[in-house]
């Protein structure tokens, strides 16, 4: 409505007001009090299905944000892992080789062992002067049997 409407429309319920009986008022005032509580309460509801819409818009938001991002740390976390297990078949590799070195310098050797202590003689077991043989302990040609005998 137009100002001057509103003044007049104004004016006019005062004029009714001035004239109008008490129980009428009171029953006026009483519905004036219920439209303004029906007001106030869809103002209210009508601010919290605001809030609420844009609670929801936020949690949608959010939710995909925290998607984006879960995704991209699993992305992250495949390439570690894909990078580790690359290093660790290097090492692996590496290791086989190094083996192969070692065993294969082992065959070209011979397969010589190296000999324990328990192996190597003492001076104990070494033979001495005495038990050399003497020239009357070698058999000769008569102590050795022949087929025919």
């Amino acid at each position: 409505m137009d100002k001057p409407i509103k003044k007049a429309a104004g004016k006019a319920a005062k004029k009714v007001a001035e004239y109008t009986p008490e129980p009428i008022k009171d029953e006026i005032k009483e519905k004036v009090k219920d439209k303004a509580k029906e007001k106030f309460v869809e103002s209210v509801q009508d601010k919290a299905d605001e809030a609420t819409d844009h609670l929801e818009d936020a949690k949608d938001e959010n939710a995909e944000k925290f998607q984006d991002k879960a995704e991209e740390a699993k992305d992250k976390a495949q390439d570690v892992l894909l990078s580790v297990r690359d290093k660790i078949g290097n090492v692996v590799e590496a290791g086989e080789d190094f083996q192969e070195k070692v065993s294969s310098s082992n065959k070209d050797k011979g397969d010589r062992k190296v000999k324990g202590v328990n192996q190597i003689k003492g001076v104990s077991n070494i033979k001495s002067y005495k038990d050399v043989k003497s020239s009357k302990d070698i058999k000769s040609s008569n102590d050795i049997k022949t087929m025919g005998s």
